[in-house]
């Protein structure tokens, strides 16, 4: 542990209304894609103990682009049209799966497929936590700057606890990404938490 890690959860610690809400582990971003993220994989032992310490409490997202860019909306298209390889007619599919250590866990861990950076977008997560009582999210995945930064601020919107697994969390720029999880501790601090995943996994019952 650091000298500037925080030994336990500013908030106390988590309990079965808490879910690990995964974001965007997929093929596509981790291999030599346009859109590769070089250290998803380091991040993938994090994740791999998060989840299998609570298989059943964990939700995946998967980022699913439009068959093509006229099915977006609005700038979307564009968005698209830049990315045109990234189209369901043109993606091979099985860029679109989970990492397969991930898909292992499904069942009981749940999937949860997305059209948009974040996946609180999908009306069904938010429902799904919901019925489930869920009250509060570890949020792990990726990228920290992009759809984990939609979902995390989508989640306090919605009035669920954060709590970010900063050594569980990747980015295409190492400084997004430490400058993200330095805002999310300076100026959320009533909402979001960030910490280790051994903190996490200690906090966790």
């Amino acid at each position: 542990m650091s000298a500037s890690e925080p030994s336990s959860l500013p908030h106390g610690p988590l309990t079965i209304s808490a879910v690990h809400l995964c974001i965007d582990m997929q093929q596509m971003f981790a291999e030599q894609t346009a859109w590769h993220v070089p250290w998803m994989k380091r991040v993938v032992p994090t994740i791999l103990q998060i989840a299998r310490a609570f298989p059943a409490r964990t939700v995946f997202t998967r980022f699913i682009p439009p068959m093509r860019a006229e099915e977006a909306r609005g700038v979307w298209q564009q968005y698209y049209r830049r990315w045109d390889q990234f189209t369901g007619e043109r993606l091979p599919s099985h860029l679109l799966e989970l990492l397969p250590e991930l898909l292992e866990l499904v069942p009981p861990a749940q999937v949860v497929d997305k059209h948009f950076y974040s996946p609180f977008a999908e009306p069904q997560l938010h429902r799904i936590l919901q019925d489930r009582g869920i009250d509060s999210l570890v949020i792990s995945g990726g990228e920290t700057d992009v759809c984990a930064l939609a979902a995390v601020l989508d989640a306090v919107d919605l009035g669920y606890r954060v709590v970010l697994a900063s050594d569980a969390l990747c980015s295409v720029s190492d400084e997004s990404h430490n400058n993200l999880l330095q805002l999310f501790s300076n100026r959320f601090q009533q909402q979001i938490e960030v910490a280790s995943s051994r903190v996490i996994l200690e906090a966790w019952s």
